[in-house]
């Protein structure tokens, strides 16, 4: 159908395993490292869990937003070296800014409809290692010009178009769905209580591996590895997570005048790295993590951008002939407590299905990496409550929506 969007649908694709590293808070243990020795982490351990000789893969696909060290073009080449992966075996970045995490998915799943039998998907992101960066100085400065050098982690969220940052479109969106201050902290308070649940009860413990010291050696070639900073000697869980009240949340300043979003009631900025595999559901020597079905993208007014979920999941439902009561759990990303509030509005969403573990306001948003996150959580909630299936969204940059619809292989009717 022209102009709704894309659709795809998939047979016998599964991820057969995924994980991530913890999110941790910019300029903490992870703010030294580099996103390639960061996904070169979850390469190796992604491998190592699924029990899968590197070799075995066919195709790397890796995703990083900004571009936070001098080899940045060499990311998803090294990635998948580092990782053991053969030297015959080509390497694709990806990139679709917040949804990365998803396009990686889909075009892992794209590839095995031809000769591909097995994916490497990695996306890391270093939010702390954003460049303070000019981009018109290359001729030199002039006698008493002005100098331009921006905070690209700062400046990336401003959208030219609408001559709006994110935030600001999350305001906008408070605005036309009538969501006051309160009902946006409320929010956001909810958010921050059910992740600190899920930390205590260990709900996040399967899917994270420890990152500690470490060095990467590749055989004829130069060793990579991790250095921790601030003296840490391992990162074992989310940083940001952390007690609030309405009280705490209501004493926050909102970034524009007028507007509900503050930095209480927006994503929090993390550093991390995620990785899954991805092959056929037949060939899988295990009970995959999840069969991966079906994936919806859209375009959207990049002023409203945040509601690009509730169109890509209209539109994932509607092709794939389920209805919204079909879906046990719903994982839609948390770039902003007023963006999140407006998509479940519109689609009619009950809270109990809806980021039941928290979302990226308590746990961070890693721009690239967050995509694979909200699938692996999604899939360990479907597994836990024998629910058969799940949706995952996000909001995009610049007016997109997308989803994704998994289903649990050991679903039990």
């Amino acid at each position: 159908m022209s102009g709704v969007g894309q659709y795809s649908a998939f047979a016998d694709v599964a991820i057969y395993e995924a994980l991530r590293t913890p999110w941790v808070d910019v300029g903490g243990a992870l703010s030294l490292v580099s996103p390639i020795d960061l996904g070169i982490k979850v390469g190796r351990e992604v491998l190592a869990r699924a029990g899968i000789d590197p070799l075995a893969v066919d195709s790397v696909l890796a995703g990083s937003m900004a571009q936070a060290s001098f080899d940045a073009y060499l990311l998803p080449r090294h990635v998948g070296l580092y990782s053991g992966v053969a030297q015959s075996v080509p390497a694709l970045g990806v990139q679709r800014i917040c949804a990365t995490g998803f396009e990686l998915l889909r075009q892992a799943a794209e590839q095995l409809r031809d000769e591909v039998q097995l994916a490497l998907c990695v996306a890391s992101e270093s939010m702390s290692r954003n460049p303070i960066a000019a981009y018109t100085h290359r001729d030199g400065f002039r006698l008493g010009g002005e100098v331009q050098f921006k905070d690209f982690l700062w400046e990336a969220l401003y959208d030219p178009a609408p001559g709006l940052d994110m935030i600001a479109t999350a305001d906008h969106l408070a605005r036309r769905h009538g969501l006051s201050r309160e009902a946006v902290d409320r929010y956001a308070c909810a958010s921050h209580q059910r992740a600190l649940q899920a930390q205590r009860d260990g709900a996040w413990a399967e899917e994270i591996v420890t990152v500690d010291n470490q060095v990467f050696e590749l055989e004829g070639y130069q060793p990579r590895g991790i250095s921790l900073a601030r003296r840490a000697a391992a990162v074992t869980q989310d940083s940001h997570p952390r007690p609030t009240d309405l009280a705490a949340l209501a004493r926050l300043r909102a970034v524009h005048a007028n507007g509900v979003q503050t930095a209480g009631n927006s994503c929090a900025v993390v550093d991390g790295a995620a990785a899954a595999l991805v092959g056929r559901a037949s060939a899988c020597p295990r009970v995959p993590l999840a069969r991966l079905l079906a994936s919806a993208v859209v375009g959207v007014a990049p002023e409203f951008m945040g509601i690009g979920p509730a169109p890509a999941i209209r539109l994932l439902l509607h092709r794939s002939g389920l209805s919204l009561d079909d879906i046990g759990r719903f994982e839609i990303n948390e770039a902003q407590a007023a963006q999140v509030l407006a998509v479940a509005q519109e689609l009619e969403l009950d809270s109990t299905r809806l980021n039941v573990q928290g979302g990226s306001l308590a746990v961070g948003h890693p721009l690239a990496a967050t995509g694979l996150r909200l699938v692996m959580t999604l899939a360990g909630q479907l597994r836990r409550h024998n629910l058969r299936y799940g949706i995952a969204a996000a909001c995009v940059g610049g007016g997109q929506g997308m989803a994704l619809l998994i289903e649990n292989p050991a679903y039990r009717g």
